[in-house]
């Protein structure tokens, strides 16, 4: 059924927490991680980060779909570090 709630389990700054949320925002949220070059559990964290730093009440679940909306709107704000951090991460070339 489209639109149902889905419960899933994401690591946020090393605790592992459910998080529900429709089908859609979870589609959306992949797809702009993966437009990032991040995981969703980093897009998460940071969107947590942000929302804590903003000192905003609420549960994280309405943070990420306005997170979501914003991106889909263009009203994002500018890319958090840590999520610019994992877009632009080289590889660790360990010596032989």
């Amino acid at each position: 059924m489209a639109g149902s709630i889905r419960k899933r389990s994401v690591v946020i700054a090393g605790h592992r927490t459910s998080i529900s949320l429709e089908p859609e925002f979870w589609t959306a949220l992949k797809d702009i991680a993966r437009k990032r070059n991040a995981s969703i559990n980093d897009l998460v964290t940071e969107i947590d980060k942000m929302r804590a730093a903003r000192d905003q009440a609420g549960n994280l679940s309405s943070a990420l779909r306005v997170y979501v909306l914003q991106a889909l709107t263009g009203t994002l704000p500018a890319i958090a570090p840590v999520v610019a951090a994992a877009a632009t991460a080289q590889p660790v070339q360990k010596p032989l």
